[in-house]
């Protein structure tokens, strides 16, 4: 492609509303333009990149034995009803009535719709297993969406559905569906894990999600400095202390702490560490005990998905100040366990903690020497916490868990029977017997992947990419005037990498070379070829290594090897 001829609207400063660098440098390199809150239209460039993405996941579902399809975006309300999710997704679900009043969602995802067709044209085990994909646009209203393609309202996403006749199979097709999103996020050249997760407003009964790390990510995750065990922070198994509060305690001692409500104030007025104290929140829950008392101790943090796990919530919140009064007899920030109305869940580490200090349930005291054995026994222990650095590794004998941030780019479900037993996708065993389908639902970002790649491979001249999801592999810069032989020297060189099967731009535009250095640095082709008149004179062509900034001289004849085996490299060196 030539340049002089391509849409390229490059800019030197991204608006001041991007935040994120790949938002900020998908704007400038000309990928990405902004139609509404959420909503961004791609450009040539940008679209180049998503089709590349795109080829790749598809490449790797279909070897995975996945067949594609092509659903509607507009989905009917009935399904949604069927299956329950109608009045549960929330408001992120976009509802819209058509001009006879009845009522249909722009579809965030596809489980309905998918079920609903094979619910109608499978009938046999001897159907399955079966594994339908499509790559479509997806909308979801965000409440506050923001950082470009990467938390949009409208985005591209692959997502895939697998059916099977029994948990054997499910758990095989699980198994796939990993084994292919390892492959396609690796031949995209991303540095990434696959980590434990939660299973959010999808449901089911175990999911993982692909992570790219980068620091600007909005996710933490957890992994093992040791073993291969990682998991996303609402995931994570922690252990319980090895040692358990025993022994003879210490007399319970009530002691003034005039305002001081936060643990680091109590702390630094009682001179003790913050790991000794038993931190106690009040929740309101949409469960038959509407109110729980939590806790944890004073240096963690309560996870609350593992909390409404815990305790069979769909909604947790933190109690209001009024409510905190009438359960505690005192202001908020007094609350502690000992002769508390409610139930009580405290985290596993609260066991262990010996003598420790906790509030009084009465204003501007706390009480020291308090341990759960004698004072709060009824308590529920349960893993409600957040994991911090240096935690225990759950899986191997001697790991500790450190933190990255991350980037979710993908996630699969086993969602086992929750969809085909609430809309009837049933299948007749070998029995002849009518039983649900087991399903599971593998999803991928696709310009949130490529957005990823951008966080993960960039430097202060612009984007770095993989060469596999990069717009062009190859750019040919010409540093000559039109029709000169500087000119037809370069579009000779162009012409032959193309011929060779690299994907190849030329900068033919009659800019100064100085800008056709800055777009190229910008937009992040992985190799630059350059050609000037000293080195048409000595018969040789500049070629640039984007993510090093190598630079070498190699005859012209030599051009094609070279650049071939700098790819080679790049690709090799990301591949784990």
């Amino acid at each position: 492609m030539k340049l002089s001829r391509y849409h390229l609207p490059t800019l030197k400063e991204a608006p001041a509303e991007a935040e994120v660098i790949s938002h900020k440098l998908m704007i400038r390199a000309g990928m990405i333009r902004k139609l509404a809150s959420g909503i961004y239209s791609l450009l040539p460039l940008g679209v180049k990149v998503v089709r590349k993405v795109e080829n790749i996941i598809r490449e790797e579902m279909n070897r995975a034995h996945a067949m594609e399809v092509f659903l509607p975006s507009i989905q009917p309300a009935e399904l949604w009803k069927e299956s329950g999710r109608w009045d549960f997704y929330g408001k992120e679900l976009l509802r819209i009535t058509d001009r006879h009043g009845r009522e249909f969602c722009y579809g965030p995802t596809h489980e309905e719709v998918i079920t609903d067709i094979v619910r109608r044209d499978v009938r046999s085990y001897r159907d399955l297993p079966l594994n339908l994909y499509q790559i479509q646009t997806k909308f979801r209203d965000e409440i506050r969406p923001r950082f470009g393609v990467m938390r949009g309202r409208e985005f591209s996403m692959k997502d895939a559905y697998s059916f099977d006749a029994d948990d054997e199979s499910a758990n095989r097709s699980y198994i796939d569906m990993k084994k292919a999103y390892n492959a396609i996020f690796t031949r995209m050249g991303l540095n990434f894990r696959a980590v434990e997760a939660d299973t959010g407003q999808i449901g089911g009964s175990f999911s993982h999600e692909f992570m790219v790390l980068a620091n600007s990510g909005e996710d933490t995750i957890a992994h093992c400095d040791k073993c291969d065990y990682a998991a996303n922070v609402e995931r994570v198994e922690l252990l319980p202390p090895k040692e358990i509060s025993d022994g003879t305690p210490l007399p319970v001692e009530k002691v003034e702490t005039p305002g001081k409500k936060a643990v680091e104030d109590v702390a630094e007025f009682l001179k003790l560490p913050a790991s000794q104290f038993i931190k106690t929140l009040i929740f309101k829950t949409d469960t038959e005990q509407e109110f729980v008392a939590v806790l944890t101790r004073g240096d963690h943090e309560v996870n609350e998905i593992k909390l409404s796990r815990t305790i069979g919530a769909n909604e947790i919140a933190l109690a209001s100040d009024e409510d905190v009064e009438k359960i505690t007899n005192a202001p908020t920030g007094f609350a502690g366990p000992i002769g508390l109305p409610i139930p009580i869940v405290a985290d596993n580490a609260v066991a262990g903690i010996k003598n420790g200090v906790t509030g009084a349930n009465k204003k501007d005291t706390h009480i020291k020497n308090v341990n759960m054995a004698r004072d709060f026994k009824n308590a529920t222990l349960a893993d409600i916490r957040n994991a911090i650095e240096g935690d225990a590794c759950p899986r191997c004998d001697g790991g500790k868990l450190t933190m990255r941030k991350g980037i979710e780019v993908g996630h699969i479900f086993k969602l086992g029977t929750k969809y085909s037993e609430s809309m009837n996708a049933t299948f007749l065993n070998k029995e002849g017997k009518s039983r649900p389908m087991i399903m599971g639902c593998y999803g991928i970002g696709v310009g949130r992947s490529a957005a990823a790649a951008i966080e993960q491979n960039n430097d202060e001249n612009g984007i770095v990419w993989p060469p596999a999801i990069a717009p062009f592999e190859v750019i040919v810069i010409s540093l000559g005037k039109a029709c000169d032989e500087v000119e037809k020297a370069a579009d000779g060189i162009y012409k032959a990498l193309q011929d060779s099967g690299l994907d190849t731009a030329f900068d033919d535009r009659n800019e100064r070379p100085g800008m056709k250095f800055n777009d190229a640095d910008l937009i992040g082709y992985p190799v630059q070829v350059i050609i000037g008149k000293r080195g048409l004179a000595e018969g040789v062509v500049e070629i640039k290594t984007r993510k090093t900034g190598e630079k070498k001289n190699v005859p012209m004849e030599n051009t094609i090897v070279a650049v071939t085996g700098i790819l080679e490299e790049l690709i090799k060196a990301k591949k784990p």
